[in-house]
């Protein structure tokens, strides 16, 4: 069962079949992450085949990991399975390993 953590916190946990695996990443659905862990960012990337992403900050015990997940809210058609998923970089560690 993927889970996602950092920091001491679980950041998301989902069954095998419910979470996409793209380009070596792990998307985690949003129905399955702890929304008390994340705040919107002001970040956001366009990726030419996956659309524009939009960033959270993950927060536990008061530190902050900026833009440490994202989300392709409306992907291009080539990533729609990804569309309510949020992926995450920058320290989290999420296992099992892709």
């Amino acid at each position: 069962m993927p889970t996602a953590n950092w920091n001491g916190a679980m950041l998301a946990q989902a069954k095998d079949s419910e979470v996409v695996i793209v380009e070596g990443n792990t998307y985690f659905p949003l129905t399955r992450i702890n929304q008390e862990y994340f705040r919107p960012s002001e970040k956001h990337t366009v990726c030419p085949w996956k659309g524009t992403a939009s960033y959270f900050d993950v927060i536990v015990n008061g530190q902050v990991n900026a833009d440490a997940a994202w989300t392709y809210t409306t992907p291009k058609d080539a990533a729609k399975e990804i569309a309510g998923f949020v992926a995450f970089w920058r320290g989290v560690q999420v296992t099992p390993t892709p």
